[in-house]
């Protein structure tokens, strides 16, 4: 597993397009945001802890479901299950090695947005990065589910809206999930990422932590879980 993991970090620094798409547009994205709504800072304290967590998620996703597919297409993900490796410990390595980019890329993100540009929340930062953490990882997990599923890199990128779209309009960034009609409401509250936004506003609104932030914390941790031991099932051993 940190073999895994210590190969596909080492990649990852040769790439800095990657490096720039996971560690820097999520904060010009933010930055952008804060100046759109200049003229209405609390917009930006309503929205902003929002998309601090949909952000990581999607980039995560784009860059995790890409990065596994092209090793599927070059062999090496072939060349590695035939080795003594189980599906599992692959998984978790690369789980491990994106793992440890979503740490920067949600601590940069966090930390610009609260010490720079003024977001204002009334509960602790950290609590705001570890709820960006866990999204950037349950992004991870999706991606290395949906790259079992693709053929070429298009396909991966064609997955975006089946798989992150509905969630984004059903999380209840754009109006409250209560006003949706009963049956999107319905499907919203089994999507993972209404659960991250939900986390994000707890710890907007309330100083302490609620029970509300610890249950959609523990459903965003038990998707990116679950995600993940899907993905190992569903990993094959031999490229079509």
């Amino acid at each position: 597993m940190t073999a895994t993991a210590g190969r596909v970090l080492r990649q990852l620094t040769h790439d800095p397009r990657t490096i720039a798409l996971l560690v820097i547009v999520p904060v010009l994205l933010i930055t952008l945001l804060r100046y759109v709504f200049d003229g209405a800072p609390g917009t930006f304290d309503a929205t902003g802890a929002s998309l601090l967590g949909i952000f990581p998620l999607i980039t995560m996703f784009l860059v995790t479901s890409i990065a596994t597919l092209r090793e599927r297409t070059t062999g090496t993900l072939e060349r590695l299950l035939a080795l003594p490796l189980g599906k599992g410990g692959l998984i978790a390595g690369y789980a491990l090695a994106f793992g440890v980019v979503a740490v920067v890329q949600s601590a940069l993100a966090t930390a610009v947005s609260v010490w720079l540009l003024g977001l204002d929340v009334v509960g602790s930062p950290w609590l705001l990065l570890l709820v960006a953490l866990l999204d950037a990882l349950l992004g991870t997990a999706l991606g290395l589910f949906v790259s079992a599923f693709a053929a070429s890199e298009f396909q991966a990128v064609q997955f975006m809206p089946a798989v992150i779209f509905p969630q984004l309009l059903l999380c209840g960034l754009f109006t409250p999930r209560e006003a949706m009609h009963p049956v999107l409401e319905a499907i919203s509250n089994v999507l993972p990422m209404s659960y991250a936004v939900d986390g994000m506003n707890q710890v907007l609104q309330h100083p302490e932590i609620t029970g509300d932030f610890v249950r959609d914390v523990a459903v965003v941790a038990g998707s990116a879980v679950l995600v993940l031991c899907l993905g190992a099932i569903t990993l094959r051993r031999r490229t079509p």
